[in-house]
């Protein structure tokens, strides 16, 4: 979320300056900043349209029922299943957690919303095979970031986006963690010669500001027309603020320009740390988006590097997940890493 650091000067002045003039108002009313925004955001990318919300797992409400509105408009009323990826996450609603294909996200909240298929992460053969008369769309993570910094073959997006061209399916990328300059490009997606026809984001969307978009191309958006769907604060004046001047330091500031050479730094020191580390499996990563995978669970590691000042996430019980703010210095990665070292040298 918190791509820029905390309190990024720029993000904060803007947020300051808005909530003095108006920070919400009925969605009745044209929003300039809004429709700024919209267009700022639809430069970057394939989109045409952009819907405003509050988070990535709202953004993903809104695919989903984008995709489903979008087959029923034309001619497919049959057609609402979605496949999704085995360890994926799309969030916590009772939709997007019944397309995360994880027992421990959906354990106690069955029966669960139906109209999702789960197949294996980095298959299309998988994908071609799920495929049914009731098939509407295709929904994957670029990355899949919950489980651990999962990158997919070289292709692989190339290969889901000729299946969805091939059986009339719509392709829907969820950039909630991959997008916002992450792995080096502005979207994830961006390393690959494809286009999708949704996208999700949000978390650095707005630097902390809750904010999420469903981004389309215009054909598809079409679907949602005025009553279909809508968020009371999705797209406030105060978020829309916070989310142009994020947009500001990410793109004119130059800051993404830099993701990737801090990134190869932080891929490099880790690589070198666990050459002396048996109990490192592998590091992995794109970008400021890295892994450590152990040979055994990871909680204690976490903690013991929380008490030293650098914060981690486990994944999958054996993955500790790193995601700096775009920011961060070669001292600071350096700073990081050594602690990580000396844990690991201090536990195993």
């Amino acid at each position: 979320m918190n791509n820029l650091g905390h309190c990024p000067p720029k993000v904060t002045a803007a947020i300051r300056e808005q909530a003095g003039e108006l920070i919400h108002t009925s969605n009745l009313y044209r929003i300039p900043l809004q429709e700024k925004l919209a267009r700022r955001l639809t430069q970057t990318c394939f989109a045409d349209q952009v819907f405003f919300c509050n988070s990535g797992a709202e953004a993903n409400e809104a695919a989903i029922k984008l995709t489903r509105k979008y087959m029923r408009d034309h001619g497919h009323p049959g057609r609402f299943e979605i496949i999704t990826a085995i360890n994926g996450f799309h969030g916590r609603t009772l939709a997007t957690l019944s397309a995360t294909a994880q027992e421990k996200v959906q354990r106690g909240f069955e029966p669960l919303m139906p109209g999702f298929r789960y197949v294996p992460f980095n298959d299309p053969g998988a994908v071609e095979k799920a495929i049914s008369p009731y098939t509407a769309g295709i929904l994957v993570e670029p990355i899949q970031g919950e489980s651990g910094v999962r990158i997919p073959d070289e292709g692989y997006l190339e290969a889901l986006r000729a299946i969805a061209d091939r059986h009339g399916l719509l392709l829907i990328l969820d950039e909630v963690q991959t997008g916002m300059g992450r792995t080096g490009k502005f979207w994830g997606h961006q390393w690959s010669a494809m286009t999708p026809d949704i996208m999700t984001v949000a978390k650095g969307l707005a630097s902390g500001v809750p904010m999420g978009a469903c981004m389309a191309t215009g054909k598809v958006a079409a679907s949602f027309a005025p009553g279909t769907h809508a968020s009371t604060f999705g797209g406030n004046p105060l978020a829309c603020a916070a989310s142009l001047a994020t947009l500001e330091c990410l793109l004119d500031d130059g800051v993404i320009a830099g993701v990737a050479e801090r990134g190869a730094h932080l891929h490099r020191r880790l690589a070198e740390m666990a050459s002396h580390h048996a109990m490192v499996k592998t590091t992995r990563g794109r970008g400021l988006m890295a892994a450590v995978e152990l040979n055994g669970a990871t909680e204690e590691v976490a903690a013991m590097c929380l008490n030293r000042g650098l914060l981690l996430s486990c994944q999958m019980g054996t993955t500790l997940r790193m995601l700096p703010p775009l920011t961060i210095s070669t001292d600071e990665i350096d700073q990081g890493v050594a602690i990580l070292d000396g844990v690991m040298s201090d536990l195993f």
